[in-house]
């Protein structure tokens, strides 16, 4: 089963209580509801987080799963210090999780809404 996330850049509260209020009413009304979002308030704060660096580094994780960030560091042949708060910044976002067997990226799509 594919796992997606939808992450959206802008918008306003409303926004998201409306994306919230939607899912409500649709799981009392019996349908499946299994959906995630993640919410960047304005572009820089996106930009911040997503470079393009650690793109490819969750490109990476998502084909090739870590036992530890010194091994993905190895893997991607670059600095330790430097992977180490990527993924810290990546995990702290929600698109890497960490757990007792290793470092993981498990979303196999993201979608982008960017409010204008």
């Amino acid at each position: 089963m594919s796992k997606d996330i939808e992450l959206h850049i802008g918008g306003s509260f409303g926004d998201i209580a409306k994306r919230v209020s939607d899912a409500w009413h649709r799981a009392e009304k019996g349908e499946a509801v299994s959906e995630e979002h993640l919410t960047f308030v304005t572009w820089d704060a996106f930009s911040s987080t997503m470079t393009g660096k650690r793109l490819e580094l969750l490109r990476y994780l998502h084909k090739h799963p870590q036992a530890s960030v010194a091994a993905l560091a190895r893997a991607l042949g670059r600095d330790y210090r430097r992977v180490h708060e990527d993924v810290e910044i990546l995990g702290r976002a929600g698109l890497i999780e960490q757990d007792e067997t290793g470092l993981h990226a498990g979303y196999d799509e993201i979608r982008t809404v960017i409010s204008l």
